[in-house]
């Protein structure tokens, strides 16, 4: 092990006694926390893991991030390398761990703040839309023209469904003899209005086309001058 490693990894033990762990000649693990946590925040602590090559401190060594932590993920992870890949590549040619390790610190508390202000945004966009929704029902909805047609197609096929139900109810609750007679009585029905419906159309159609109206009363006086002049009368004389 180089000279250069082996005294950066005593200085980190006396600095980190209970948060490192060292894997191997040349591989670390030190725990690291946030900072600075806000009040009533939950801490985040993530494992750095640092592979030194023999040409440290003049070339960066292996970095990486181990974490349990529900809240933070893979972005996060990235975003957290990038910003010590940044540093270490700043801090070439000097012993970097104990850099990096407080950048990571002050990163971590960062993160936690960000986080807070993330949930305090959903849960004001929860409370706003909540009462978006709330005013929506005690205020109800604008209606336009083109609501209420849509609103009415929606009703009318509602509406032709039950009617058609309770139909079905009353037809099943009678005898096959009942059934034949409403059977019936809906065809003479349906024959009269179609009937009716025709008759007012030929009406409309006469009137539209000019026809000359008729006096009745005096085709009916007409009608009973003949009828007098055929009636004879016979006496006894004759």
């Amino acid at each position: 092990m180089p000279n250069d490693i082996l005294t950066s990894l005593k200085v980190l033990e006396s600095i980190y006694p209970t948060e490192l762990r060292r894997l191997s000649p040349h591989d670390i693990e030190i725990e690291a926390r946030a900072d600075d946590v806000p009040d009533g925040a939950d801490d985040v602590q993530i494992t750095f893991c640092v592979h030194y090559n023999d040409a440290y401190p003049d070339e960066l060594p292996e970095l990486s991030l181990k974490h349990e932590d529900s809240n933070i993920d893979e972005k996060d992870i990235e975003s957290l390398l990038a910003e010590l890949r940044k540093v270490g590549e700043e801090n070439l040619g000097m012993a970097m761990t104990f850099t990096l390790v407080s950048h990571l610190r002050e990163q971590l508390s960062q993160l936690v703040r960000s986080k807070i202000e993330e949930h305090n945004q959903r849960e004001s966009e929860k409370e706003r839309l909540a009462l978006e929704e709330e005013e929506k029902r005690t205020r109800g909805t604008p209606v336009t023209l083109k609501s209420f047609k849509a609103w009415k197609v929606g009703f009318d096929q509602e509406m032709a469904v039950k009617r058609a139900q309770e139909e079905e109810e009353r037809l099943r609750l009678l005898t096959p003899k009942e059934r034949e007679e409403w059977k019936r009585s809906m065809m003479r029905l349906s024959g009269r209005q179609l009937f009716e419906r025709n008759k007012i159309v030929e009406d409309e159609n006469m009137v539209e086309e000019g026809t000359i109206s008729v006096d009745f009363s005096q085709y009916e006086r007409t009608n009973k001058e003949d009828e007098h002049q055929e009636v004879l009368t016979f006496s006894d004389s004759d």
